[in-house]
Parts: structure tokens; sequence; C-alpha cells
């Protein structure tokens, strides 16, 4: 049989014969349980057999039978019980693995993160969803129904989940909505390449959030555990239940700095820093004041990344100052980025290689960034080029700016909205759910291939709106995303290449060529930038004024 890994201290299985304990022995295995009650099939061993045998080979065995689909408390209590007592490793099994999996869960629940839980037991083949709300109520049978009702749902309280509320209520002001989000602070996040340019002051970039949640939005202040779509139920720490109508998923998405060995211990010092990070912003300006010659380097993960031209705004702001204070001949300017090419719309890179070329700056592709000794002054890559073996280089810097690999965030990752890649599975025109017709989803969080801006969300936050209030009414879709998504880039600190653009590529200009051609650098670019996008983003996009941001409409045939 082959069993399944769940943690370094458990395996678990489908059932196995008598005959296959001298091999699990030989695997490593120091323990037996047995899952399944005696008897269940006609082809299934009693479990004295597997004790006399395991005990001739030094294996301890444990009985904690459960029927299926019938796991109590008290099961959970008694394999709880085994696992502490038993040697490992430990295999589980029963006819499938299924219940070893279940009650493995619900044991472990309280002592590790619900996610950590689903991850682990999705990861070796056995979703864990069903019985998600018994392992957020500390693996005990939840005895409550739904604490709350609304119309509608909106899970995370950012630029997309404030902006979509905002729009839902200019169309229905009579919905029952609520925003469910632990956090205290909203971040205009855009600005931040700003701050790491001494351009903006970091506190402009941040609001409560409860200043912004629309009157007459409720606003829970809590995290989301998991989602149970068929029962239209989100489950929330604690396991407080919160059902819905219909819900709209737009929590972001995660930074994984702990994917990069040794940053956590060194970002904010060391000359390592990230404009992705609202305390870390401020050190970028610091940064690029005090270098006065060596490396600086600017890394770019692999993608799907929040703003895909954030890297290298920053190289070419701080670039651009040390050209301006004569420093720049002595600094060796280094972009590693992951991918292979400059940006991913082929119209702008000229214009982007013309700055590439007047810093002086080295390009290297296919180089990821996988670990980093800040105190050293290190840092190491992985460099995969096509149609050559894997090799990983060591690099000295005197600064660092760092953006992170990312990912969606745990509890959509393991959930039932989730894609294989771990993004909510989305209709890229209308934004639905592809599996659940009153779920849709909007931001950097699902799986549609825009690019994943602030600009984008306010294109998709009216068509999620215009969308539900026609599902709402009994309509079909009514509006259109086209993947739209903006990138400013500051080339230089006073002109930015405005790059505009929808699914494939598409360039999708908002302004006419003689006000700001997109592939060219622009002083008036900058403008809307520095002056009219942070208030469009407070006072328009956040309140449901849609300036430049009315859905496209379906046309019926």
């Amino acid at each position: 049989m082959e069993a399944k890994t769940i943690s370094e201290e458990l395996s678990v299985g489908p059932q196995i014969a008598v005959d296959d304990l001298p091999a699990l022995a030989e695997q490593g295995f120091r323990a037996i349980i047995c899952n399944r009650p005696d008897g269940e099939g006609a082809d299934q061993p009693v479990f004295q057999e597997f004790e006399r045998a395991a005990g001739d080979l030094g294996l301890e065995t444990r009985y904690v039978p459960v029927t299926a689909g019938k796991v109590n408390d008290d099961d959970v209590a008694a394999f709880g019980a085994a696992m502490r007592e038993l040697p490992k490793p430990v295999l589980a099994f029963c006819r499938t693995g299924t219940r070893s999996a279940t009650l493995w869960s619900l044991s472990e629940a309280g002592r590790r993160p619900l996610a950590d839980i689903l991850a682990a037991t999705k990861a070796a083949g056995y979703d864990m969803a069903g019985v998600a709300r018994r392992i957020a109520n500390g693996g005990k049978t939840p005895t409550d129904t739904a604490d709350r009702s609304f119309d509608v749902v909106i899970v995370g309280g950012g630029a997309a989940g404030i902006a979509v509320a905002s729009s839902l209520i200019a169309r229905r002001r009579d919905l029952d909505i609520a925003i469910i989000d632990p956090a205290d602070i909203h971040y205009y996040q855009p600005g931040w390449t700003m701050v790491g340019a001494g351009v903006f002051e970091a506190q402009t970039t941040a609001r409560t959030l409860g200043s912004l949640i629309p009157r007459g939005v409720h606003w829970i202040k809590s995290a989301v555990a998991a989602f149970e779509p068929k029962n239209n139920a989100v489950i929330l720490d604690g396991c407080r239940v919160v059902q819905y109508q219909r819900l709209i998923v737009c929590p972001g998405l995660k930074l994984d700095w702990n994917g990069v060995e040794g940053l956590v211990q060194t970002l904010g010092k060391n000359g390592v820093t990230s404009n992705y990070r609202y305390d870390l912003a401020p050190y970028t300006w610091n940064l690029v004041r005090k270098t006065k010659s060596g490396r600086a380097i600017f890394t770019q993960p692999p993608m799907p990344i929040k703003c895909a031209g954030a890297p290298q705004k920053a190289l070419y702001l701080s670039a651009d100052h040390w050209q301006r204070t004569g420093t720049l001949k002595d600094i060796d300017v280094t972009f590693c980025n992951a991918g292979g090419v400059l940006f991913g719309v082929k119209d702008y890179v000229p214009v982007l290689m013309d700055y590439v070329k007047r810093y002086d700056a080295s390009l290297a592709f296919f180089h990821n960034l996988v670990a980093i000794d800040g105190a050293a002054g290190k840092a190491w890559f992985d460099v995969k080029e096509p149609d050559q073996p894997e090799r990983r280089v060591e690099m000295d810097f005197d600064m660092i700016h760092v953006c992170p690999p990312q990912t969606a965030p745990d509890f959509i990752r393991v959930s039932p909205l989730a894609d294989p890649a771990g993004w909510v599975d989305v209709d890229q025109a209308t934004l639905r759910h592809k599996a659940h017709d009153n779920i849709w989803s909007l931001g950097d969080v699902m799986n549609a291939p825009n690019a994943k801006t602030a600009a984008a969300a306010r294109i998709q936050a009216p068509v999620v709106a215009e969308n539900v209030v026609a599902d709402i009414a009994g309509r079909a879709p009514t509006a259109h995303y086209d993947g739209y998504g903006s990138c400013p880039l500051t080339v230089e600190r006073g002109k930015i290449v405005l790059a505009e653009f929808g699914y494939g590529g598409k360039l999708l200009p908002s302004f006419p060529k003689w006000l700001i051609d997109g592939t060219k650098p622009s002083r008036a670019a900058w403008l809307l930038k520095e002056r009219m996008l942070p208030p469009i983003y407070w006072k328009a996009m956040l309140r449901g004024r849609e300036w430049m941001a009315k859905p496209e409409k379906v046309i019926a045939h």
C-alpha cells in the first residue's frame, strides 16, 4: 500500500494486509492505528491478526474504530491519545484513509492553524472542507447555527472590498451588506513606491478602516477561517458562522516573506528593504540617500505578483536620485528578475530599456532570490535559464530592494473556491465563480489573467456590483471586464510611463495621445500619479463614484 504523509509523525492510507507489515516496518514505521471497525468488509482482516503480526515485528498497535461518516468527539479524543502515546512515525488506516485523515485533522485543531491542517491533508489527497467548521471549533462538533445572515458578504476590506461595497450601495441602498476584515488600518499601497523615493510621507497612505466602511455596511472585525459554499456560509475564527445570499471574495494576496531564507531576520536593517511594506518604504528612501557606492540589487520573484512594475519602479527612482547627485557612476545597479522579460507587455519594453541603459543597470533574467544574509551582504539566486541546468549564484550587495514571493492567502488556497494554483477560480469576463453561481471575486486573489493592481480593482468593482445586482433581479450578467490594469512606471522623478493594458496585452489607454502617450515618459502622467490618483482613490473609488470606471455592458445576441 502507498502511505500518504500528513505530518512528520503520521502517514495515512487505505486498508492494509497483514503481509504489508514487514515492508511498513522496513520503511521506518513504529506504530499502526486501525480506524476501520472489524467486519466492515468481507475481505478485511480483523484487528487481532494485525496486533499479533505487528507485535512479532516490534510494531505497536492501537484499535480506534470509527464508523464511516460518524466521527464523534470521543473518537477524536481516542485518536489524539493514541498519537501522544505511540512511538513515531505512525501509520493510520481505514478503508480509504479518509477517516484517519479526518481524525488527525480534528485532533490537531487548536494546535495548528486551520489553513495548515487543510493544506496538509489536501497535499495528501484528502479534502477536509466538510469538517472545517469542526476544526475551527477546536475539533468539537459545533452546536450553533449561523450567528448572522446578510444579503451580500464581502471578504476583505482592502481596495477591492471597500470599492465593491460602495458600488453596490450606489446601485441598491436596500441591500444588507457585511464586510469581513480583521485589520484596523487601510493602506493606499500604490503610494509606497513614492514613499520609497521621498515623494510621499508614509502616513499619507494610511487611514483607519472604520472610517472607510460605507455608511450602512456592517463591519465584522474578524478573520475568515474557511468557506462552506454548499451551505452559503463563511466560517470565522472561533467557529462563528456568517451566512450569505451572495458572496464576494477579495482579501488580496499573501506576501510570503518567509519564502526567502533569512529575509525576515534582516528586513529593515543591513541594507535590506522593500516598498511592499508600509513600515519599510521610508527605509528605502533612507538607504537610497545613504548609498554612495557599491552594488544595489533590485529583485522580482516569479509571477503573479502585486503590481508587476513595482520592483523596477524602485530601481528607476533610486537610480535617478543617484544620477542627479552624481553618485550613479560609483554604484553597480542590478535588476534580478525571476522572469525572462523586463515587462510583460512588449509595447512598453523599448522605452523601459532606454532607461535601463540610461542608468547603466545590469539585467539578470531568470534569477530568483532564494536566500539572503544581510549582515554578510550576500544574496543567493536560483538561475533557471531555458534549456540549461539550474544553478545557484551568489551576489554581494550594499543595498537590496526585495520584492517577496506572493501567493493567495492560506485560507483561500485550501478552500473549495480555489483553482489548482490556489487562486479563486472565476470567469474572466463576469468575475463570477466557475462552480458557485452566487460567488464573485475581484482584486489580487482571483485567477483572471490580468495585472494585479489597484487600477484593475477600480474597474472590476463596478463590474462585480453590476452583475451581483443583475443576479438579485434574476437577470444574466450585464457587465464585462476586459482585463484592464494600469501600471504607472516611475522611470524618473517627474516622469512616468503610463502603462494601461487589458487581456492579452491589448493597449487600453484612458487618455488621447496628445495628452498622455503611454509608451513614452510623460510629465502629465507623473502629475496624474502624484496629484490626482490619491484623491481619486480615497474620494471616488472607495466612495462608489465610478469616474472613468463605468462597466462595459454585455451585448446580447
